[in-house]
């Protein structure tokens, strides 16, 4: 296996991992049942204690 074949195989699945990890944070964010834990959590540092 030379260093090209590594640096191929690790640009190649590196991205389609990166791909996978930004669309599944995507994802999270915008699923409907988080959207009261980061409304809670956007207004905390406005509200008083």
């Amino acid at each position: 296996m030379t260093h090209l074949e590594v640096a191929n195989f690790a640009e190649t699945w590196g991205l389609l991992f990166l791909f996978g990890m930004f669309v599944t944070a995507i994802v999270y964010a915008l699923w409907p049942a988080n959207n009261e834990t980061f409304s809670e959590a956007a207004n905390r540092p406005l509200d008083d204690e």
